[in-house]
C-alpha cells in the first residue's frame, strides 16, 4: 500500500501549518509501515494548465506518476477566499493528461481531506476538494477534518489533542478502508 500526502499550500517553511501537518502525516504513516511520499505544491514546478501544449511538462509527468501510484491520498489545503488555493486546483486539473488511460484520473483512489481556516469556514474547502475528488473518480472518505487554525496548535506549537485525535481517525479510516477495498476486490 502506498500513500501520498498532497500539500496544497504554497508554504515552504517546515514550521508552517502545512509543513507541520505534512510531517504529522509522514510520522503516522511511517509508524504504520505505509510507503508514502509528500507532494509539496510549492516545490513541484507545476505550470499553469495549458491544453494547447503538445508535450506534457516533466513536472506534470512526475506528479501524475506519484498520484496514480498511490493507493491512498491525503489532501491538505488552507482555505483561501472560500475555497482551496487556485494552484492546488490547477495541479489537479493537470490530471486531464490521464484521460485516455485505461483507468483515467484518480479512479478508485481513496482520498482523505483536511482543510484549515482562520474562522469556521474550513468545511468550504473540504466541500471543494470532495467535489474535485469525485469528479476525478476517486473515493473521498466520508470522514474529513476541517480545522480552525487558532485551535490547531497547543502552546508548544504541536498539533492539539483535539485535532491529532481527528487526524489519527482519518488515517485509520483511510488505511483500513483501503485494505478492505483490496481484500474485496480479490474475492
Amino acid at each position: 500500500m502506498k500513500a501520498i500526502i498532497f500539500n496544497g499550500a504554497l508554504e515552504r517553511r517546515p514550521k508552517s501549518t502545512s509543513g507541520i501537518l505534512s510531517k504529522y502525516f509522514t510520522d503516522k504513516l511511517e509508524e504504520l509501515g505505509i510507503i508514502h511520499e509528500t507532494f509539496a505544491l510549492a516545490d513541484s514546478g507545476i505550470p499553469l494548465y495549458d491544453i494547447t501544449l503538445t508535450k506534457t511538462p516533466l513536472a506534470v509527468e512526475r506528479m501524475t506518476q506519484l498520484f496514480l501510484g498511490a493507493d491512498i491520498h491525503f489532501w491538505l489545503a488552507p482555505l483561501y477566499h472560500g475555497s482551496i488555493p487556485g494552484v492546488m486546483k490547477n495541479c489537479l486539473d493537470w490530471l486531464e493528461v490521464t484521460a485516455d488511460n485505461e483507468q483515467p484520473y484518480l479512479t478508485d483512489k481513496t482520498v482523505g481531506l483536511v482543510c484549515w481556516a482562520d474562522g469556521l469556514q474550513a468545511m468550504q474547502g473540504i466541500n471543494a476538494m470532495d467535489s474535485i475528488a469525485k469528479s476525478l473518480r476517486a473515493w473521498p472518505l466520508p470522514y474529513s477534518v476541517p480545522m480552525i487554525r487558532t485551535s490547531l496548535f497547543d502552546a508548544e506549537n504541536k498539533i492539539s489533542p483535539l485535532y491529532s485525535d481527528k487526524l489519527d481517525r482519518l488515517i485509520s479510516i483511510a488505511t483500513t478502508n483501503r485494505i478492505e477495498k483490496i481484500i474485496y476486490s480479490k474475492v
